[in-house]
């Protein structure tokens, strides 16, 4: 699967271009599926108007990049459906779309309704914001975490990638979001980790990491 993990989806031209390079047509060609999921397990964006604004691609900037349709994919509905209900809509979509919001929140409910064991047989590009990006990491640091099962199950983060990530670094409505904050969350983690920007994203293809950006990253450690 290829991976294209940013702080705060598509804001420029660099990363909508990695994007482009990343699909197997145009994208106006391409079908997309938006995972709002992570958002309601963050106690400042969901659930309500901040589900909707992803979805309908009113603030947030991976719904609204021309698709040729958006369908949604909501992954807290999966275990309660068939499988036959939703694996053949996923293994058909070339684009899916996680929202922000917290990264154990949407990490349980992708190992809850599967998602998490078909990513591997997929074609599809994986586009993350923020929670959605870190969901893939092996680790977001106890400054990331908001969210706790209540059945005591598993909600870490997924290892796709062998880094960490510190998003949205300079923020204005995040002043705790800074280099200093960055240098000692990286410093616990114990393995490679960035810190970024919302104008920065990684793309990951066959093993390979790649960050574009138009704006501020740093690698930590």
């Amino acid at each position: 699967m290829k991976l294209l993990l940013t702080s705060a989806g598509v804001r420029n031209v660099s990363i909508r271009t990695a994007l482009e390079d990343l699909l197997p047509r145009p994208v106006a060609d391409c079908t997309a599926l938006a995972i709002p999921t992570a958002l309601y397990g963050h106690p400042w964006v969901g659930p309500g108007v901040n589900a909707w604004n992803f979805i309908t691609g009113t603030t947030d900037h991976l719904t609204d990049q021309g698709w040729k349709s958006v369908g949604v994919l909501e992954l807290t509905a999966l275990p309660s459906i068939p499988e036959e209900r939703w694996v053949p809509l996923v293994r058909e979509t070339d684009v899916l779309l996680a929202a922000g919001g917290d990264a154990g929140y949407l990490a349980y409910w992708m190992r809850r309704s599967g998602l998490a064991d078909l990513l591997p047989t997929l074609d599809a590009v994986w586009v993350g914001m923020s929670g959605g990006s870190m969901v893939m990491t092996p680790d977001i640091g106890e400054e990331f975490v908001g969210w706790l099962p209540p059945d005591g199950e598993d909600a870490a983060t997924l290892g796709v990638v062998d880094f960490s990530m510190f998003p949205h670094l300079g923020h204005p409505d995040l002043p705790d979001n800074t280099e200093a904050a960055a240098e000692r969350w990286a410093a616990k983690l114990g393995g490679p980790a960035y810190t970024v920007d919302d104008e920065t994203a990684f793309v990951v293809h066959d093993g390979a990491v790649e960050v574009v950006s138009e704006g501020t990253w740093r690698k930590l450690a």
